[in-house]
């Protein structure tokens, strides 16, 4: 056991700030300047928007690599790109990929466009190109990204904007998704290698349960347009605080989707505090949305595989103010 294992390990201990990540990027924008949207940059093209969304799979990619498995990051590049357009409430259509590495590797190379198919499939979007760059001077290994396009007619976006009284529906997670992951590798290789035996069911080893894909929500758009649905969030990058999102209140989680036995895991070998894996991991939930009404919000819920989690209320009417409160936790 390293001299460490017992100190509480954090998201900016292991090398990743999110609020100076926060600040860059406010400054990208200042900088670029404004532009409509907020999980997807909007064109108006007339009678729709044209939206765009860029991400990319960041370090599980690490993962893949000592484990030789590439897979699934193809997903995962699919999934971080349409589910912040399909909280947009944007239908996905094309999606273009970039593929970074030092040297040519046709395995890997096949294994990552296997995966991007996959995921293509399913979220019901067409690969129309992409393009792969050798940079051995500037990259060490490889790093995956993409871009993807949607529509959406003029009145077919969500609001974006939650209310005092709305009802909250979320979905679950498939598990740690494609953020976080530098603080779930730090914690995890502690003690233990990516090819050690998983102490849980489900997983050959502890790299294979960290590189579970991401899921990809595209079948929840249509029924949350057909039930009212006034602006979704996606659990990404900064956990539960995507909430805040839909606006400053207060989100009352009282019945989210358990979370899957990795996240003890990550928890347990980091010594992570619980404010700070909910505010890094989706910890189970990995999509919400807001609905005005009561009976939509069940019954959007009984036609997906979704439930209801919450309810969102007044700032002013909670102590803690605007934020979160989950699992015994203010946010």
């Amino acid at each position: 056991m390293t001299d460490d294992a017992d100190d509480e390990l954090t998201y900016a201990d292991a090398g990743v700030d999110i609020e100076a990540s926060e600040s860059a990027t406010a400054a990208l924008i200042d900088a670029v300047g404004d532009s409509e949207g907020d999980y997807a940059g909007l064109l108006d093209i007339g009678d729709r928007y044209l939206a765009l969304a860029t991400d990319g799979v960041g370090t599980k990619l690490l993962v893949a690599e000592a484990l030789g498995d590439y897979s699934t990051v193809g997903i995962d590049c699919i999934a971080m790109n349409v589910n912040d357009l399909v909280a947009a409430g944007v239908r996905p259509v094309a999606f273009v990929d970039y593929l970074a590495i030092d040297e040519p590797d046709d395995e890997f190379a096949e294994q990552i466009g296997e995966g991007l198919a996959a995921g293509a499939d399913q979220a019901d979007i067409e690969l129309v190109g992409g393009e792969t760059a050798v940079m051995p001077e500037v990259v060490k290994g490889l790093d995956l990204a993409g871009a993807c396009v949607g529509l959406a007619d003029k009145d077919g976006l969500f609001d974006g904007a939650a209310e005092p009284g709305d009802t909250l529906v979320g979905w679950a997670s498939s598990g740690i998704h494609s953020n976080g992951l530098t603080l779930a590798r730090t914690a995890t290789t502690r003690d233990h290698e990516y090819t050690d035996p998983c102490p849980f069911d489900g997983y050959e080893t502890i790299g294979e349960a960290l590189l579970e894909p991401t899921r990809i929500y595209t079948d929840l758009l249509t029924p949350m347009r057909a039930h009212g649905v006034r602006g979704a969030a996606h659990i990404t990058g900064g956990g539960w605080g995507n909430l805040q999102r839909l606006g400053e209140h207060r989100y009352v989680v009282d019945d989210p989707f358990d979370a899957q036995p990795v996240f003890d895991f990550v928890q347990e070998q980091g010594n992570v505090s619980d404010a700070e894996m909910h505010t890094t991991f989706n910890m189970g939930t990995g999509f919400v949305a807001a609905v005005g009404d009561d009976a939509a919000a069940a019954d959007l819920a009984a036609a997906t595989d979704g439930r209801v989690i919450g309810h969102v209320e007044a700032s002013g009417d909670h102590d803690a103010g605007a934020g979160v409160s989950i699992r015994g936790l203010d946010l």
